[in-house]
């Protein structure tokens, strides 16, 4: 049976029918009446997906390829130098990948933020001017302000 109040529906239901749902929703039991709360964040677009250990997919598989690295940088140092030294090139070699999973800026992943660094930075850094061009005058091919009062 459902009660309409004004802004929230109130649902019956026995114990066996909730008890599935209280992971994932806020339940409320009041007398004989049980209200149930599903959290719908704002943005829609803001929502991800997650995987593995609450993690989103690149995030999981960042994380597996920074394990990688650094078990293997490990083992090959391990032998060469010390473990001290082994181990803290394992994190400084290892944190670029991890880095690149979890990094987020204005909506734009890693390697966007990267490429759009490097392109203002570098590529088309410098003095930018502004020029205007005045249409009306290329059109009649008019020289400038002398032809006006």
């Amino acid at each position: 049976m459902i009660h309409k109040n004004t802004s929230i529906e109130k649902v019956e239901f026995s114990r066996q029918y909730y008890l599935p749902w209280h992971k994932c929703c806020q339940i409320s039991e009041q007398i004989g009446v049980i209200t149930i709360e599903v959290k719908i964040p704002k943005e829609v677009r803001a929502y991800k997906e997650t995987i593995f250990f609450g993690l989103s997919s690149r995030q999981f598989i960042c994380s597996l390829i920074a394990i990688g690295i650094a078990a293997g940088v490990f083992l090959v140092l391990d032998r060469f130098v010390s473990r001290e030294t082994a181990s803290w090139l394992c994190i400084v070699l290892a944190s670029p990948a991890a880095v690149a999973g979890f990094f987020s800026y204005n909506g734009m992943c890693f390697e966007q933020f990267l490429w759009a660094f490097i392109k203002s930075e570098f590529l088309c850094a410098g003095e930018r001017r502004y020029i205007s061009e005045n249409i009306y005058y290329s059109c009649l091919n008019r020289k400038g302000r002398e032809d006006f009062d």
